[in-house]
């Protein structure tokens, strides 16, 4: 399936998300003060590519739910808000690049491709940190998240966690893999 495919869904699977989404929104307050359900859910509807991407998100074990609102475009932000690392995206390494570098026991995917595919993207290191404001994510697993290209021209990658209270971003080689990494997205309707 392609990012953005409206035909992707069925109606049935349409409804059974948007009574997830409904559900984790209203349980979740707190994610997202002053935004109401009848209006996402409604940029929703007019966005069905948009819908599909998020079940992806779900599909995949990301729990996603609305964080804010994007004060220029007021387009509504959705992360992937699952205690750890989504479990359907664990064990790959950070890109295209990585996977093509690794001579032997290659993961089956990468995460830029990966987020790519689903019509997401990989959250930023100030997503990362505002995520984790929001409650405790990632403690004990850990998620890749957008690289500056200065960084990965060198063959490092950005990776992000929470421990001993703190947010730790560290890097490794993009190429690495791990059972516990994987990467949390950001989309935006």
């Amino acid at each position: 399936m392609k990012p953005g495919n409206t035909s992707a869904l069925a109606p049935e699977q349409r409804q059974e998300l948007f009574q997830i989404l409904e559900k984790r929104f209203e349980k979740n307050m707190r994610r997202h003060k002053g935004l109401t359900w009848v209006e996402v859910q409604a940029k929703l509807e007019a966005a069905p590519g948009k819908l599909w991407s998020l079940f992806e998100m779900e599909r995949t074990g990301g729990e996603p739910d609305v964080v804010g609102q994007d004060e220029k475009t007021g387009e509504y932000l959705f992360f992937d808000c699952a205690s750890e690392s989504p479990k359907g995206r664990r064990s790959v390494c950070y890109d295209q690049a990585a996977l093509d570098a690794r001579k032997e026991h290659k993961p089956a995917n990468n995460a830029l491709e990966m987020a790519r595919a689903m019509g997401i993207e990989l959250l930023t290191e100030q997503q990362y940190r505002d995520l984790q404001q929001l409650g405790q994510f990632d403690a004990k697993t850990s998620s890749w998240i957008a690289t500056p290209p200065a960084i990965r021209e060198l063959g490092g990658a950005l990776f992000a966690d929470f421990r001993y209270g703190q947010v730790f971003v560290y890097h490794n080689g993009a190429q690495s893999y791990y059972a516990a990494r994987g990467f949390r997205g950001v989309l935006r309707v």
